[in-house]
């Protein structure tokens, strides 16, 4: 998915501050493009934690009516340094990628596309779908794969669990137990470039289930829908509860409605990184590149006739995305 802001700010992610216990973070509304456009709820990045692992950006969406708002129409646009994960709910995606790969995303099948050193993509919801509902993040490439070629893989995960509760894991491993029941284990076999965990969570009413989590890796639960507590703290639907590093557990209680929930999580990074637009970098001067390199491929601003960075795209396609005008300011830290 592209960020369709008209003005980006810069994100600055740093390496992972510690944080004693649970922190709620609230999403933001983001309108992707004009008067009847969906609307996102973005939970990050944002400026009080910009990072979970390596995951850098997660927006969730839905569930829109389709006749309404037009559904998801993001035509090419381009990205670097980054992985996107697409997780639907319900709904159908077409997917188009310059590296060749044509795909569908469906409810309970992830699909991974590595930008590395460049990608263009296009997203646009199926004519059958009327109801679009689902998540879209992104993954921060560490400095030794940000340059690597694109790529794509499609996963479908099987659930594990009871008639309580079902649990699939899109990315890493995980194991889960409810109270005085067997332990389920599943593995992902998608790879990714730093350790992470992604996998979706549904709960009936009353459930409840202990995680087993990776110490060193810090998580956020993102509840979609129903009543959850995360330990002893209840979660607001379309908030993201983030756990810091130290957890080697944590229990999810149900309340009176079923759970939807999704579990992100990693090692901390311990980098830095610059966003801006669709762009994961490190310095201000590779971000101006990026977009003086994209506005040239697509003929919107002259160019130095250099290789293109962001590959060929197939002919009768949408117009695709010109980058919004970069701040007259230079992309820098922020404290």
């Amino acid at each position: 998915m592209s960020n369709l802001e008209t003005a980006p700010e810069e994100l600055v992610c740093n390496d992972h501050r510690a944080c004693a216990g649970i922190e709620l973070l609230a999403p933001r509304n983001v309108p992707l493009g004009g008067p009847r456009a969906m609307d996102v709820r973005r939970t990050l990045p944002q400026k009080q934690r910009s990072l979970i692992g390596a995951w850098c950006f997660l927006d969730h969406y839905g569930p829109d009516p389709v006749g309404e708002s037009g559904g998801m129409r993001v035509p090419r646009h381009p990205h670097t340094g980054l992985q996107t994960v697409s997780w639907l709910f319900t709904g159908e995606i077409e997917h188009r990628d310059s590296a060749g790969h044509h795909a569908m995303v469906r409810p309970g099948e992830v699909n991974l596309m590595t930008a590395g050193r460049g990608i263009s993509h296009s997203e646009f919801s199926t004519p059958d779908t009327r109801v679009l509902h689902g998540a879209q993040l992104w993954i921060a490439l560490p400095d030794r794969a940000r340059h690597t070629a694109p790529t794509f893989v499609h996963h479908r995960p099987e659930p594990m669990g009871t008639e309580d509760w079902t649990v699939r894991v899109f990315l890493g491993s995980l194991s889960v137990s409810a109270d005085r029941g067997a332990e389920h284990y599943s593995a992902s076999p998608v790879h990714t470039h730093t350790e992470l965990v992604g996998a979706e969570i549904l709960m009936e009413p009353g459930t409840r289930i202990k995680v087993a989590l990776k110490a060193h890796h810090e998580h956020g639960i993102l509840l979609d829908s129903g009543s959850l507590k995360v330990e002893v703290d209840d979660v607001p639907v379309d908030h993201l509860a983030f756990l810091p590093v130290g957890f080697q557990t944590v229990t999810l209680s149900a309340g009176n409605k079923p759970v939807r929930a999704l579990l992100i999580g990693g090692e901390p990074l311990h980098e830095q990184i610059l966003m801006w637009w669709n762009f994961v970098g490190r310095t201000h001067e590779e971000v101006v590149k990026y977009r003086q390199q994209w506005q040239a491929e697509i003929g919107a601003e002259p160019g130095d006739g250099s290789a293109k960075r962001f590959g060929e795209f197939p002919d009768g396609e949408p117009d695709p995305l010109p980058a919004p005008v970069l701040p007259t300011v230079r992309l820098r830290p922020r404290d």
